[in-house]
């Protein structure tokens, strides 16, 4: 009796101890945050900021031609590229401020509205593959600039726009020589057309196939189902010794880089200041840009 309770009474514990680790928050790794020039002498590092100007762009792809919004400092000269890909709610005014504010932190950015360009509507359910090609054939546009000072891109997206420029690096083969890095918000790291154990419980063969530096933000409460294949597919790029980075925002879900006023928090705030202002480190480090 005494030698089964104590199988029982281990076997539970054993239980307690892995049902405990599910729920660990993932670690953010010390170099994404620590400043030592902060913490020891009380520096904070100011925020680039530009005047921004906006234009209406188009380019073709396969003979369709596919509306843009092209946005970058006012200021005379050229600055590192990005490409911006919209999500499920397409390129709509709250998406086309956060464009706004990325180019203001000194890029020029090309936003494709590839639902626009097939006259799809906002939050479709189902992902044609074919518009894969049209974001690929973005980032020929905006390498072919004569304004922009880097001869590679970054992608950056959100939703999913995240498996669009996944395929775009990896499947497009564009990671290879033409896109530096890969930054996103709360990203579809699989394939929206797969069935829903995968949706849960798998991701994307293609991340995988990432070389490029990653960076991913999602919030704290973010969906179950989408924060699980983003945090395995996080773990599967650095087990592999991969340079890819996740940064969990405390307090905030889905959504927080462009909820609106009538529903945004202080924490949406902050998360959305912060989450911009790393991107664009980053992105600038990896393009090499001053």
């Amino acid at each position: 009796m005494f030698e089964m309770n104590r199988y029982v009474l281990g076997l539970c514990l054993g239980l307690a101890a892995i049902s405990a680790g599910a729920h660990d928050e993932p670690q953010i790794e010390k170099e994404l945050w620590w400043s030592e020039a902060w913490w020891n002498e009380g520096v904070i590092e100011a925020p680039r900021n530009y005047e921004v100007v906006v234009e209406e762009h188009n380019y073709e792809s396969d003979g369709v031609t596919i509306p843009a919004m092209l946005a970058r400092p006012k200021q005379a000269g050229k600055f590192p590229a990005v490409l911006f890909q919209h999500g499920r709610r397409g390129l709509d005014d709250l998406i086309r401020r956060h464009v706004r504010r990325l180019a203001a932190r000194g890029f020029v950015v090309l936003a494709p509205d590839i639902y626009q360009a097939h006259f799809i509507g906002t939050h479709p359910i189902e992902h044609d593959y074919a518009l894969e090609k049209d974001v690929n054939r973005g980032v020929d546009a905006l390498l072919s600039r004569q304004d922009i000072s880097s001869d590679r891109i970054c992608l950056y997206s959100h939703t999913r726009g995240g498996y669009y420029t996944l395929k775009v690096a990896t499947t497009f083969g564009r990671q290879k020589s033409d896109v530096a890095c890969y930054v996103s918000y709360y990203p579809h790291l699989q394939d929206p057309n797969a069935p829903e154990p995968l949706q849960v419980y798998g991701f994307a063969g293609e991340v995988e196939q990432l070389e490029i530096p990653v960076l991913v933000f999602i919030g704290e409460q973010e969906q179950y189902q989408r924060r699980r294949v983003i945090e395995s597919s996080i773990e599967s790029l650095q087990k592999d010794g991969k340079p890819a980075h996740l940064i969990v925002y405390p307090g905030v879900g889905r959504g927080f880089d462009f909820r609106p006023e009538s529903v945004r928090t202080f924490a949406d705030e902050l998360a959305s200041k912060d989450a911009i202002q790393r991107a664009a480190d980053f992105m600038r480090r990896h393009l090499r840009a001053d």
